[in-house]
C-alpha cells in the first residue's frame, strides 16, 4: 500500500490536471500485472514478437509513436528506442515507475506524451470522430502501433456514456472504435495493430459462464496471428472463475 501510495503520488505529479482521474485505473493495472505475470508471459511475448516481425523489413525508421504505451510491457520498448531515431508513448497516463525505467535504461529518444486518443469528446458533440488524425501532422512518421488500446476505448467510454445516462452507448462506442481502426488503416506509414476482440469467463471445468464482443459488434480487420490472452487467471476475479481474452495482431 505504501508503494502504491507514493506511486500514486509521484504520477499525479506529472500528469495534466484532466487525466489524474486515470492514474487509478493505472495502478490497478500495474497491480494486476503483477501479480499475473507469469500468466501474461505468453502474451507480452506474441507482442513483442509481432512488433519485431513488424520492423525488421522496415528500410526507413525514423519515428515510431505507440498507442496506448501503459506499462510498456507488451511494447518492446528498449529495441524500438534502439531501432528508430524518435519513439513516443502516448496514454492518458504514463505511471511514475515507467517514466523512471525509461531514465534508467537511458532512452533518450523516448518521449512521453499524455493524450485521450479514445474521440469520446467529438462523438457525444454530434461530429465525426477522427482520434488519430494528428498523426497525419507527425514528420517522419513511419511506424504506429495501437497497443492493446481499441478495447480500452470502449470499455472506458461506455462507462463514461452510462454514468452520464447516454440513451444509446454501444451506438457511440461502436463508432468510437470504427474510428481508431479506420484511421489506423489510413495512416500513410506501417502499422501494428494489437488489440483483444473478445472475452469468454470459464469455470475451473471449462464451461463459458459469461462472454462478450469487446469491439462493439465492429468487425475486426484480417488477422495475421491470434491467440487467447488470461487477462484474469483463476484466482484474480474468482477462486474458480478465469477470463480468457482473445487477441488479434494485423
Amino acid at each position: 500500500m505504501i508503494l502504491e501510495a507514493i506511486q500514486y503520488a509521484a504520477t499525479a505529479l506529472v500528469t495534466p490536471r484532466e487525466f489524474r482521474p486515470f492514474v487509478r485505473s493505472s495502478l490497478g493495472l500495474w497491480g494486476r500485472a503483477g501479480r499475473c505475470a507469469k500468466d501474461w508471459a505468453a502474451h507480452e511475448e506474441n507482442c513483442h514478437a509481432f512488433i519485431r516481425e513488424t520492423i525488421a523489413p522496415m528500410k526507413e525508421r525514423r519515428t515510431a509513436v505507440v498507442l496506448g504505451s501503459g506499462l510498456l510491457r507488451d511494447v518492446p520498448i528498449a529495441e524500438l528506442s534502439k531501432s528508430f531515431d524518435t519513439v513516443v508513448l502516448i496514454d492518458l497516463v504514463h505511471l511514475a515507475s515507467v517514466r523512471t525505467w525509461i531514465r534508467a535504461k537511458r532512452l533518450s529518444n523516448v518521449r512521453l506524451i499524455s493524450r485521450d486518443l479514445s474521440g469520446l469528446p467529438g462523438a457525444v458533440s454530434g461530429k465525426v470522430p477522427e482520434p488519430l488524425a494528428f498523426l497525419r501532422q507527425v514528420p517522419y512518421l513511419d511506424l504506429v502501433i495501437s497497443a492493446n488500446i481499441v478495447s480500452q476505448i470502449g470499455v472506458g467510454c461506455r462507462r463514461v456514456l452510462e454514468r452520464s445516462g447516454h440513451e444509446n452507448p454501444d451506438s457511440v462506442v461502436s463508432q468510437l472504435i470504427r474510428a481508431h481502426l479506420d484511421g489506423l488503416a489510413q495512416l500513410p506509414c506501417r502499422t501494428a495493430l494489437l488489440t483483444d476482440i473478445s472475452y469468454e469467463v470459464h469455470d475451473r471445468q471449462g464451461k463459458v459462464i459469461e462472454a462478450d464482443d469487446l469491439l462493439c459488434g465492429v468487425p475486426p480487420p484480417q488477422a495475421k496471428r491470434r491467440w487467447d490472452w488470461p487477462v484474469a487467471p483463476f484466482g484474480e476475479i474468482g477462486r474458480d472463475r478465469q477470463a480468457l481474452h482473445r487477441v488479434i495482431a494485423v
